[in-house]
């Protein structure tokens, strides 16, 4: 009796089982398999991480265990996107869709798609804050399922798709099995966007943790579709009707204090809620979350815990409270007997076992077809087509036919390996031509792009399309993020680096650490052992490059000759490029720079290109013949040029004189003989670049550093360029004894630097290349674009000349539609005029003016002026006061004698600024590309005063006349009890401000 009741208790217990195992198969029955993304092309890179986004969605699915993961259509236009939906061939679970839509406006295809009948989920994908804000203020935003921010995290992809399906899943799969729910109240976008990846991906390290606790293989995997959902909410009813329905279930709550509830804001929703919760289960872990610190105590008093969310630890934060608070085979080689020889799992095992096995073994499986079969298995239908059946008579031995299918394979690995980031590998990497990943994570805004255009390079077959020149992307390793974090944490800096002002000591502080992620050092080490050419150590983090906030110039780059006999030696120049990169990710411009923006200082993460430099040694230097920046965006065209047509700066050695501002030679690639800078023989003496930049090869770098600059890239004269026979390419010579300037340098007399050879006499490509060049990118990126090359003409006979890309990015245009009229305004009510204007619309609220005195200022002490500027700055952008800022010559120039040296972080409370000519003579206006991509990401009016213009004036003589709140050496403070209107017409690029008091409203 007692046998017989156990044997039925044992029954009874592998029944249970058995219908649990059943209950975890009828969860997640809803899956989203097709996603159609809308969207420009450039933006679907952004969103794939070359591939990174589905090969992790691909892996998430394989360990849940699910058939199928799902595939993403991408689209550039509506009509296409409606055109699939309306097809029987195609069946979208979601559809995600960002702004930047090429033939409609977005909320119109919305609109369609409903109009049409479809109910399909839709999310949409801006790119800042401020372009949600600007949608959601003028149109109806209530037919998306969610709008995100994004900000580089191909995480949030990943929770976006699990959110809708865990939406849809939730009233199954808590029914069935009673999985946990977690409700996150939050109506800030940027907050939710932020949160959710990090959510996301506590929970599935939860379920890989559980993994080790499954009875059998069937049930390890099937518990992993019974994580937590994720029930995000806007406002209060929606958030205590889920709370209401799914009470027995909820495993936490977190939630924002202020949000809607009874149809307006509430500024204690969220303590409300949580006492309502806490009043009927006590047990639930609920986090509140405030900018306001005081609802801390309030939130303890309720036993919640308490976020704030101004604090530089947020996320960090966030994820220790749901820590704290949430607890297909091998080709198997065998002889024609049946004994086995060898295995492969991969094509390198493949192409390893093929040049060992015995020669039957290889006649065996190739007369089999074998091959091709299990390769098709793999979906690699090219290299499977050209390893078909092959005979041994087809050839003069089975060793010859051994050749062919090694020979094969080795050519589709390089084939695979073009136009891609590949996972970095001694034995795959070309030192020619890869780009390459080592360590996870994201590989930065910098290195998006350069992986972008060498993807467009690739398809579009670029590289050969001018006779005798190879346009390419240079050999490259991208350390992702996951190594930034990984440094921070082994070596306790965190703290340091975000409390601390001092950027020589936070520089000395990183460099001086022991400990580096070992697997990344062994990586590291094999690269050098393949590249021993100098090398650029370029930051590539998160946020830089981005649309709406391009970070240009506020991170370091580090050159290094990497020519020291010892490899160690080498590796530890590296390593110490490398930590100085991360080191100014923590630097105070930009802490200051991430304060005039949306993003806090622990969003920031930063990945690291290394690249091979390009150029060539002469002597003890290294240098590219020349380098420049081009954008597809001119925003100072002169007839017969156009905006659309672009413009270029070019300047002989490394590019560092371009992107800071220097003299360069400027050109628009459709009209590359139109140089109007130098429209006299004089402007081209003033205008013409007297020095040139490269590398020190026989520098070394310093344990104990003094300067947080690269300081073995130094500034030479042309003299020295013309020893090295680099100039002659690019120069033009200047003869004082009839005052004219011939092309080149075959006659004696003063050496200038006017890129003659090239755009007059076409001894090289660089125009029509640039044309190309930028024709592509701005398409494949849906908006202009700008990017920085290289040009190496110092190369062996018979190789291809070579144009190196070094950088892609999308460039900051306003993207306002309306045309602003400026009215009549007496000339005595201006304060400034001018036509050579960026911007558009009325900028209004400025009482507060600083100006650099014109009749003080004193070139040789320009870099005083720059200081005595970033302290007005600092005390008016802390009083978040804006101010119109107004100099003398350019400003942010790399010239101190041009105009006045500041950078960014030095300005970055203005909301106008304006730039006048020396007393003795002009300057051309501000191009260069950090400062300007800055200056239109903030949407900074910027107003040109051109003596050789009579419409445009400054009333020096009423600046001077106003009493000063604070003055200092060169410079004034003003500041009125009446508001400065400023009016830009951008299409037209005219613009006035007018002096305070003055009403123009009527006018």
């Amino acid at each position: 009796m007692k046998a017989r009741s156990a044997k039925i208790k044992e029954l009874s217990l592998e029944n249970v089982f058995s219908a649990r195992i059943k209950k975890f198969q009828r969860l997640m029955r809803y899956k989203i398999r097709e996603i159609l993304l809308v969207s420009s092309i450039y933006d679907n890179y952004l969103f794939e991480e070359d591939g990174r986004l589905y090969e992790l969605i691909r892996e998430e699915y394989q360990n849940l265990n699910l058939s199928q993961a799902p595939e993403i259509t991408h689209v550039t236009t509506g009509e296409e996107a409606l055109e699939l939906l309306a097809s029987n061939d195609y069946s979208f679970d979601l559809i995600i869709t960002t702004l930047h839509i090429e033939d409609m406006h977005v909320i119109k295809f919305a609109q369609m798609v409903r109009q049409s009948g479809n109910n399909v989920p839709i999310i949409l994908l801006a790119y800042d804050n401020r372009e949600r804000k600007d949608l959601v203020m003028n149109y109806d935003t209530s037919i998306f399922e969610r709008i995100f921010i994004w900000s580089g995290d191909y995480r949030l992809l990943i929770g976006m798709i699990k959110l809708v399906e865990d939406r849809i899943n939730i009233d199954n799969d808590t029914k069935n099995i009673g999985v946990q729910v977690i409700i996150l109240v939050e109506d800030n976008v940027k907050f939710y966007s932020s949160y959710l990846p990090i959510i996301y991906t506590e929970i599935f390290k939860q379920s890989q943790r559980l993994l080790e606790e499954g009875v059998n293989l069937t049930h390890k995997f099937l518990r992993m579709r019974a994580r937590p959902k994720i029930l995000l909410c806007t406002n209060y009813e929606e958030a205590w009707n889920y709370y209401e329905k799914y009470h027995e279930y909820i495993l936490g709550i977190i939630l924002d204090i202020n949000f809607r509830h009874q149809g307006v804001k509430d500024p204690e929703a969220g303590i409300k809620f949580a006492q309502n919760v806490k009043a009927q289960q006590d047990d639930i872990p609920i986090l509140l979350q405030s900018s306001d610190l005081k609802f801390k105590d309030r939130a303890t008093s309720i036993g919640a815990a308490f976020l704030h969310k101004n604090s530089p630890r947020l996320l960090h934060d966030l994820r220790d409270f749901m820590l704290d608070n949430f607890g297909f085979g091998d080709f198997i080689f065998q002889t024609p007997d049946g004994k086995r020889v060898g295995r492969a799992s991969n094509l390198d095992e493949l192409e390893e076992a093929l040049e060992k096995i015995p020669e039957e073994s290889l006649a065996y499986h190739a007369q089999r077809n074998h091959f091709s079969k299990w390769l098709k298995a793999r979906t690699e239908f090219w290299l499977a087509h050209k390893l078909r059946p092959r005979k041994v008579s087809d050839f003069p031995s089975v060793n010859d036919l051994r050749l062919h299918l090694i020979n094969s394979i080795r050519e589709y690995k390089k084939l695979q390996r073009r136009g891609v980031t590949i996972d970095f590998s001694k034995d795959s990497f070309d030192p020619k031509n890869t780009f390459a990943r080592i360590g996870g994570g994201s590989l930065g805004g910098k290195a998006r792009g350069l992986g972008f255009i060498n993807t467009l390079i690739t398809n579009y077959e670029i590289s050969k399309k001018f006779d005798g020149v190879e346009i390419s992307v240079p050999s490259a390793v991208v350390i992702g993020t996951e190594v930034f974090d990984q440094f921070l944490q082994m070596n306790n800096l965190e703290s340091f680096a975000y409390q601390e002002t001092d950027d020589l000591l936070i520089t000395q502080k990183f460099i001086d650490t022991e400990k580096f992620p070992e697997d990344v050092l062994v990586r590291l080490y094999d690269f050098l052992e393949l590249v021993n050419t100098p090398l650029a150590v370029r930051s590539s983090s998160l946020l830089e490059d981005s649309q709406f906030q391009p970070f240009a110039g506020v991170y370091e780059t580090y050159m290094i000759p990497n020519s020291n006999p010892d490899i160690k030696v080498r590796l530890e120049e590296l390593l110490q490029s490398i930590k100085s990169v991360y080191a100014s990710t923590f630097h105070q411009r930009a802490k200051d720079y991430l304060k005039a923006t949306s993003y806090r200082l622990e969003e920031e993460k930063m990945a690291v290109i290394v690249q091979k430099l390009v150029g060539s040694s002469h002597e003890n230097r290294f240098y590219p013949d020349f380098a420049g920046v081009a954008k597809s965006y001119n925003f100072y065209p002169s007839h017969p040029q156009k905006s659309e047509d672009g413009i270029a700066h070019v300047a002989l050695g490394l590019g560092k004189l371009v992107v800071e501002g220097g003299n360069t030679v400027r050109f628009c690639p459709k009209y590359p003989k139109h140089l109007l800078q130098f429209y006299s023989t004089k402007e081209t003496l003033r205008n013409s670049q007297s020095y040139f930049y490269a590398l020190d090869l026989k520098g070394t770098l310093s344990k104990k550093i003094e300067s947080i600059e690269d300081t073995l890239v130094k500034s030479y004269n042309l003299e020295i360029a013309e020893k090295d026979g680099t100039l002659g390419n690019v120069a033009s010579t200047y003869s004082p004894e009839n005052n004219t300037i011939y092309d080149g340098i075959s006659r004696d007399g003063i050496r200038v630097v006017t890129f003659a050879p090239i755009l007059k006499h076409q001894i090289f490509p660089l125009p029509e290349i640039l044309d190309l060049l930028l024709d592509l990118g701005a398409w494949g990126m849906g908006t202009p674009v700008e990017i920085e090359f290289a040009v190496n003409l110092n190369l062996p006979p018979g190789e291809p000349k070579e144009f190196a890309m070094l950088q892609m990015r999308p460039m900051v245009l306003s993207r306002e539609i309306d045309e602003l009229r400026i009215v009549d305004v007496k000339q005595e009510d201006l304060l400034c005029k001018s036509n050579h204007v960026l911007g558009n619309g009325a900028i209004d609220g400025i009482y507060d003016i600083v100006f650099v005195d014109k009749e003080k200022f004193d070139r040789s002490r320009s870099k005083e002026v720059a200081a005595e500027v970033s302290k007005f700055n600092h005390v008016l952008f802390n009083e978040k006061r804006p101010y119109i800022l107004i100099g003398v010559g350019r400003w942010g120039s790399l010239d101190p004698w041009l105009g006045i040296p500041v950078t960014w972080d030095q300005i970055c409370g203005t909301s106008v600024i304006v730039e006048s000519g020396f007393k003795d003579f002009l300057v051309a206006p501000s191009q260069g590309s950090h400062f300007f991509q800055n200056l239109t990401s903030f949407r900074v009016g910027y107003f040109t005063v051109n003596s050789l213009d009579n419409s445009d004036f400054i009333d020096w003589e009423w600046l001077k006349s106003q009493p000063a709140i604070s003055e200092l050496t060169f410079t004034k403070h003003l500041r009125f009890d009446k508001q400065i209107a400023v009016r830009i017409n951008g299409h037209e690029n005219r613009g006035i401000i007018v002096k305070p008091g003055v009403d123009i409203s009527e006018k």
